[in-house]
Parts: structure tokens; C-alpha cells; sequence
């Protein structure tokens, strides 16, 4: 997925909307078994970040620890 050139001015709402547009969670190894974006939104939320590239990039390594999790 190629970051938006916006992404510091982003907020989460739309970096969210973003993730979900993108979403490929029917690819393998996922698939279809749950929503691997959907998943690493709540895990990142928790974290209580403020939007940006600190929220683009954590959501981003959550996505590739879940997918990765499941090999």
C-alpha cells in the first residue's frame, strides 16, 4: 500500500478510512477468516495515539503482525 502524501495531517477517523478502502483481509493467509484491518484498528486504538504518521504506521505493523501471526 502506498502512504498518502498527507498522512501527518490525517486524523485517525481518515486514516482509518484509508486502511479500510485498501483492505485486502480476503487474501491469503487470511482468508476470509476474520477482517485483519478491522482487527488491527481496535488493537491500535488501545494505544490511545492521536492520529498521523505515528497512527498510519502502528496500524501498519499490527496489520503485518496479524497476517504475519497466521503463517
Amino acid at each position: 500500500m502506498i502512504e498518502p502524501e498527507n498522512v501527518n495531517e490525517m486524523s485517525i477517523r481518515q486514516i482509518n478510512a484509508y486502511f479500510r478502502k485498501n483492505d485486502e483481509s480476503h487474501k491469503w493467509p487470511v482468508c476470509g477468516r476474520f477482517n485483519a484491518t478491522e482487527r488491527a484498528i481496535i488493537n491500535v486504538r488501545k494505544q490511545g495515539l492521536n492520529g498521523g504518521l505515528e497512527y498510519y504506521l502502528a496500524l501498519e505493523a499490527e496489520i503485518g503482525r496479524i497476517v504475519n501471526s497466521l503463517v
